[in-house]
């Protein structure tokens, strides 16, 4: 006996719940906030020293293992290990690796002249980075489909969020709202959903652990002229991008390792 049909609508799922409202209240925050200009001590480098003719020597130079780790990323995912319940989670984590290794050639070419026009190409390919890791813990903790469906429309508010910042700077009204709602909101939302729910695979607290080194990353580059006077070595600057690319790679030693549960 066929059941009646209901016109009453399904109730949305709570993540799409969420993300709808995660979502207004972003627009929101930007519509209403006024313009945020960038704070200085972001684009003063305390290490500016030319060795073998590089300009900023070592803030392009320690560059080089967020490339190399990108790169391997994209290695690991092409040699097709096992560590996927579904082929369909491969797809944030290529534009995860991508990014991260678009982010250290970005670096590079902002760090050795740099200048808002090339620092546009520094921060792009990281916003997207970290808009393709909120997929991948979706995809984890909540569902596949809702991480791959979730991939797109965050990649686009990622890479929105970086072409506004350049734009409004452009036009003498600078605000860097957007990108940092997209890079510390990316963030928030990882450690939330890594501490509240169980991801599918072994391993999932080494999200955290590499949400902890990025942490560590970013402190140092807020004290970049302290820690370089402490003995002119090595700025906080040029730390942070190598704690950054630790991070990168102990999410990659998360794949390795993982299982399906």
């Amino acid at each position: 006996m066929n059941r009646p049909r209901s016109d009453s609508p399904r109730p949305l799922p709570v993540a799409r719940v969420l993300g709808i409202a995660a979502g207004v209240a972003v627009v929101m925050t930007i519509a209403l906030a006024p313009p945020l200009a960038e704070p200085g001590l972001f684009r003063t480098l305390a290490d500016e020293r030319r060795l073998f003719g590089i300009a900023n020597f070592w803030n392009v130079v320690s560059n080089l293992p967020l490339l190399l780790v990108g790169l391997w990323g994209a290695y690991f995912l092409a040699r097709g290990r096992e560590g996927f319940a579904e082929a369909a989670e491969k797809q944030a984590y290529w534009v995860l690796f991508i990014a991260v290794a678009l982010s250290g050639a970005g670096s590079i070419y902002y760090h050795l002249a740099p200048d808002a026009d090339r620092l546009m190409w520094d921060r792009l390919p990281i916003a997207l980075g970290f808009m393709a890791l909120l997929s991948t813990v979706i995809a984890e903790r909540l569902s596949a489909r809702a991480g791959s469906r979730a991939l797109l429309p965050l990649l686009v508010a990622g890479a929105a969020s970086a072409v506004y910042w350049r734009w409004s700077a452009q036009h003498g009204a600078e605000n860097i709202l957007p990108y940092a709602i997209v890079q510390y909101g990316a963030i928030v939302a990882v450690v939330t959903l890594a501490l509240c729910l169980r991801s599918r695979y072994t391993r999932g607290g080494d999200v955290l652990i590499a949400m902890g080194i990025y942490a560590a990353a970013k402190i140092n580059e807020v004290l970049d002229g302290q820690i370089y006077a402490l003995g002119q070595y090595l700025s906080g600057h040029s730390i942070k991008h190598l704690l950054a690319a630790v991070a990168v790679w102990w999410l990659l030693r998360m794949l390795w390792l993982r299982w399906p549960r």
